[in-house]
């Protein structure tokens, strides 16, 4: 068995409500993950500011 390539290091903190930061080694800035239209409607909650849902970044890497 070949050793593996890449091993992710990342570090999620909760914030307020369903709002998230993913903070991803190597790089300063997190990622931010919330909800927005229909997720946010799906879940029933108001947010503050609307921020992508996991599923946008998981669609958007396998577009990538």
């Amino acid at each position: 068995m070949s050793k593996p390539i890449e091993i992710s290091n990342i570090r999620i903190e909760q914030d307020k409500g369903k709002k998230r930061r993913a903070y991803i080694a190597d790089f300063q800035e997190p990622i931010e993950f919330g909800v927005h239209g229909g997720v946010k409607d799906f879940y029933g909650v108001s947010v503050e500011e609307e921020h992508p849902s996991t599923l946008d970044h998981i669609v958007a890497a396998a577009g990538g």
